[in-house]
């Protein structure tokens, strides 16, 4: 018998309230509202320069607002540090791969896991609980199984395809145990076949691991086949936010980044 594949629910798990971010003159994300349901695959597109990464970057505690709410689970966490942020639950990749390059894919997804570990890292490090390291690097040897570099798990992170980067940088965000997963351009750099597969990969990480998945693409067909809604960020103002099929029609969507019927 199959098992049941877990499906979005109607509960909010991240409520976002008029979060704004200024640098200067310049707002980069203006006055933003939404709410994220329990289990759903939520996209994020818009141009160049919309305001999609210094949402998550507000989101994620790397930059902090200049005013506005966000509610995760119901607790606010707008402006808490990006420590703070990944203890309570939410985890993230970035559009600039962030991975230790001169470590290895092994090591890459074990420093991860170290926030949830009663050891810590440098205890970690010099062995002061052997029975918990021990299930570090068997649960680093799974989550890399999960991405297919299992078999490259000794390698230096740095001389892998960028591709290979991406996955390594999922596996590594996994090792955090998030509830939510924030997914920063995730095609970036994969051939059309990487492309390809990558929305099954996604579909199967929400639901083995019973996420809520945010997903920035530029690769509007992937977006379009992939998730249950779709916001779209125009000059950081949210412009229209529904379903993948109302968003393409979305005269103002196809004004601002479709580029037509």
């Amino acid at each position: 018998m199959t098992a049941a594949v877990p499906q979005p629910t109607s509960r909010t798990v991240l409520e976002a309230r008029n979060m704004t971010r200024r640098f200067g003159g310049l707002i980069a994300v203006n006055d933003v509202s939404f709410d994220v349901r329990e289990g759903e695959i939520f996209g994020l597109i818009g141009p160049n320069g919309a305001g999609k990464t210094t949402l998550f970057n507000l989101m994620t505690g790397l930059t902090p607002p200049s005013s506005g709410t966000l509610m995760y689970e119901g607790r606010p966490v707008l402006g808490l540090a990006p420590h703070r942020v990944a203890a309570l639950g939410m985890s993230r990749t970035f559009q600039n791969i962030r991975l230790f390059k001169a470590l290895s894919a092994l090591e890459n997804v074990k420093i991860a896991q170290h926030t949830r570990t009663h050891a810590g890292l440098w205890r970690g490090i010099f062995g002061a609980n052997r029975a918990e390291e021990a299930q570090v690097e068997r649960r680093a040897w799974e989550l890399l199984d999960l991405v297919g570099l299992s078999d490259r798990a000794g390698e230096e992170a740095g001389n892998f395809s960028y591709g290979d980067q991406r996955r390594l940088e999922i596996a590594r965000a996994l090792a955090t145990e998030p509830r939510v997963l924030l997914l920063d351009e995730p095609a970036a750099g994969m051939n059309t076949s990487e492309k390809g597969s990558l929305t099954a990969f996604i579909r199967e990480v929400r639901d083995r691991f019973d996420l809520t998945v945010m997903v920035i693409e530029h690769h509007v067909p992937l977006v379009m086949n992939l998730c249950d809604r779709v916001a779209v960020l125009n000059f950081g103002q949210l412009i229209a936010m529904g379903d993948p099929a109302s968003v393409q029609r979305d005269p103002k969507v196809i004004e601002a980044y479709l580029g037509g019927e």
